[in-house]
């Protein structure tokens, strides 16, 4: 059900989703960012067209006390691209915050312990989809949209579309995440996605329009790391000499 939000906010929130659009956002972006300017509607009883800096002061520090950086950080973003784009006024919050710097080592999975979680998945699309994840060194995002036609043989490549910065990329296409590919398509036979949605099972795969969910792939890792032990999760990676599904 579609919420009614009073004027002139509701008039200005259409602009602003238009405009995020528009300017070549992507989904995840414009739903954190309009979820940010949402949430300051509804503290400021959807009155945000005139804040100052010391509603704004009050209204951070209420955030971070309730959530985290992580979200104060969208939220500002939101509130700036409606000041800039939707009112056309000056961001009246600059300068007034500054997350704290964490430098963070990310868990990279080794090559023993991707062939622990290959053999642990049961599920074909599912294993397979790992196996190309780390093979490639792709983010899921990226692997959920790969496309039949965005695989190379001829030159050993792979087109991968809206990567991170909205940007494509090439990436070097292992030889045996080719074959493993290969063999995965006759099993669904999707004419366009190489990962399609598991809604009808490989037998009605054919005919589906969208790929994996997302959260049921992640649903799917989450299950085969606690049952081999492993607490580290998928992560960004460039190896291509893993154990192939078997």
């Amino acid at each position: 059900m579609k919420h009614e939000y009073p004027q002139p906010f509701a008039r200005n929130y259409e602009s602003l989703l238009k405009r995020m659009k528009l300017r070549g956002m992507q989904p995840r972006t414009i739903e954190s960012y309009s979820h940010g300017v949402r949430r300051a509607a509804a503290y400021f009883d959807y009155q945000i067209d005139g804040l100052n800096k010391d509603q704004l002061t009050d209204y951070f520090a209420q955030i971070l006390d309730r959530l985290s950086w992580s979200t104060l950080k969208h939220d500002v973003y939101g509130l700036k691209f409606y000041y800039a784009h939707v009112l056309d006024k000056p961001w009246p919050g600059a300068e007034l915050t500054k997350a704290p710097k964490v430098s963070r080592l990310p868990d990279i999975v080794t090559v023993a312990q991707m062939r622990q979680i290959i053999n642990a998945t049961r599920v074909l699309s599912y294993r397979v989809f790992f196996f190309t994840l780390y093979s490639m060194g792709l983010r899921l995002g990226e692997g959920l949209q790969l496309r039949v036609g965005d695989l190379d043989a001829q030159r050993m490549r792979v087109h991968v579309r809206d990567a991170r910065g909205n940007r494509d990329r090439l990436v070097p296409l292992p030889t045996h995440t080719l074959e493993v590919l290969r063999e995965f398509w006759k099993e669904h036979h999707n004419p366009v996605l190489l990962f399609p949605s598991r809604q009808k099972g490989l037998a009605g795969a054919a005919s589906v329009t969208t790929h994996m969910d997302r959260g049921g792939v992640q649903q799917a890792l989450r299950q085969v790391t606690a049952q081999i032990g492993l607490k580290k999760e998928l992560r960004h990676t460039a190896c291509a000499t893993v154990m192939p599904p078997t």
